[in-house]
């Protein structure tokens, strides 16, 4: 597979192995890293109809589809990525990694 890599606003093609392919994959990286991700920690889901929704005040509880002390799912982009436990952190909430899920299995759910 070849790259490309910009020179003087004229696009060169480049066959990797050179200097400029390993400066071209970290610029890459640098770019893909700064790519800003949604993350969120669901405790879980309910499925409610509009009437029940709206009905819900103060005070309301509503029953989630998992149990107590299952593990929370760590999602990013809509995405399962890993699964964790809540821990407090300086009088903060946190979240312990306990499982990552491999990309392999990421892929399957997609």
């Amino acid at each position: 597979m070849a790259d490309f890599i910009e020179e003087n606003d004229e696009v060169v093609e480049s066959h990797g192995g050179s200097p400029e392919s390993a400066s071209e994959s970290k610029m890459n990286r640098d770019v893909i890293e700064n790519i800003p991700v949604t993350l969120a920690i669901e405790v879980g889901r309910a499925t409610l109809k509009i009437r029940d929704l709206m009905r819900l005040t103060q005070g309301s509880v509503v029953e989630l589809d998992r149990l107590a002390g299952e593990p929370l799912d760590i999602v990013v982009n809509d995405t399962v990525v890993a699964q964790g436990e809540v821990v407090l952190v300086n009088d903060r909430y946190g979240v312990r990694l306990t499982q990552v899920i491999s990309a392999a299995d990421r892929i399957k759910n997609l």
